[in-house]
């Protein structure tokens, strides 16, 4: 999944020359295509504004690796209460947004409201869920303790050696790449421009951001800019380095399977979690037939080679959970990259440069936040004021505690959306 790509120096990067091929200028310029991008887009033309997109590939990226969990619930982590309001926001909406985007579009996204179940299969594991259903329940959320006999009830594919569980039924899916392709095209019937190209440097006159220059050279202008590029948004040129995204890039491996009909049913019939030895899995079944498989946590950079350790890992643990699916072919691996935020939080909003924007650094939950952030991003854009659900989630939180002094602008500017998919849960 990687491919080859020359690096270009600060000294490299083309002259930007406004000559007659340039783009016309936009209201709103969203850098990256992926489905964060993608939404912006989408709501920014909606709201009546010229709006362009620049990316090599639109509807790629994130969404070719990442599983589509709306985990809301199950998702959450010790110290992220603050985010937990924002998940729940969006996966209520994500009902009505499957919905209008389904009839913009005429596709369907996969979303299926059926429920995660999170189970346990040692009594550490089960101690660390029964940790963390005390922590729901502390924060008013619904989940339902069972039995390891319950759980098997549920799901008669788990191995006989689960502990105990918990049942979520707010906690449902979507599939990633069929949202993906969906955004594109309900942002092509509402007008959005599309640039095929790479952007490698923020343009800034008279201390405001005023768009991106391409790597080809040309200069694409616009009245408000946003950043959604996840985890490379870091390495945009043109940035002071107190205003270079905190974001960096957590990779995940995943694997395809395919499910076999059966007479005794679906191999899975909802999204199973699970923490074996510790270590979290998850299995997401599709409608078409997909088991999706997921997903390793490595700190190595960019670096997106699928690795026999990787796979190992994921079908040893899965097959700890369901024994049953080594009978199932394995369709597709690949791996991603998470853009993950010191907080593990979005950046979502205005920056301390004028009309420069972010909607980055979603790590786990970008296909979750999906709709929340289409709408606060819509919003800023149309009015200048980012919704007071979204305002705990400025990337001034950063600026203002001097995070940002620790993230220094790259030495080498790389074209944007050139390099490895992100990846979002």
């Amino acid at each position: 999944m990687r491919s080859s790509r020359t690096t270009r120096t600060t000294s490299q990067i083309p002259a930007a020359r406004p000559d007659s091929g340039s783009p016309a200028a936009a209201d709103t310029l969203v850098v990256g295509g992926g489905i964060i991008g993608l939404v912006t887009a989408w709501r920014s033309a909606q709201r009546g504004m010229r709006t362009t997109v620049v990316d090599p590939g639109p509807g790629g990226g994130a969404a070719q690796v990442a599983a589509g969990m709306l985990a809301a619930v199950t998702e959450l982590h010790y110290g992220e209460e603050d985010l937990l309001g924002l998940n729940l926001a969006s996966a209520a909406r994500y009902p009505d947004f499957a919905a209008e985007l389904e009839e913009a579009s005429g596709q369907e996204i996969g979303y299926r409201a059926c429920g995660t179940l999170a189970v346990a299969l040692d009594a550490d594991d089960r101690a660390d869920l029964r940790e963390l259903h005390a922590l729901q329940r502390r924060c008013g959320l619904e989940s339902q303790w069972l039995s390891g006999r319950e759980c098997r009830r549920l799901e008669p594919m788990l191995a006989p050696s689960v502990r105990g569980g918990l049942r979520v039924d707010g906690d449902h899916q979507a599939d990633p790449r069929r949202l993906a392709a969906a955004l594109l095209l309900a942002c092509e019937r509402a007008g959005v421009t599309f640039l095929r190209a790479s952007a490698v440097a923020v343009s800034v006159t008279h201390d405001r951001a005023t768009g991106v220059t391409l790597d080809d050279g040309r200069a694409v202008r616009a009245g408000q800019t946003v950043l959604a590029l996840g985890s490379y948004a870091s390495k945009l040129a043109g940035l002071p380095p107190e205003l270079v995204p905190p974001v960096r890039p957590v990779k995940g491996q995943v694997l395809r399977l395919r499910m076999l009909p059966s007479a005794y049913g679906p191999f899975l019939s909802r999204t199973v979690r699970a923490v074996v030895r510790g270590g979290h899995i998850y299995l997401v079944p599709r409608t078409n037939g997909e088991l999706v498989i997921g997903a390793t946590s490595e700190e190595l950079g960019w670096d997106t080679t699928v690795t026999a350790g990787g796979v190992y890992e994921l079908l040893r643990d899965a097959h700890e959970l369901t024994p049953g699916l080594t009978e199932l072919p394995l369709t597709e691996t690949g791996a991603g990259i998470r853009p993950a935020s010191p907080d593990n939080a979005p950046l979502l909003g205005p920056t301390t440069l004028p009309d420069l924007h972010l909607a980055t650094g979603h790590y786990r939950n970008g296909v979750l936040l999906t709709p929340v952030t289409g709408d606060a991003m819509g919003e800023l854009l149309a009015t200048g004021e980012l919704p007071r659900q979204a305002r705990p989630f400025t990337p001034r939180r950063f600026t203002r505690q001097g995070h940002s002094s620790t993230h220094r602008s790259p030495a080498a500017a790389t074209p944007t959306g050139s390099e490895p998919q992100e990846q979002s849960a």
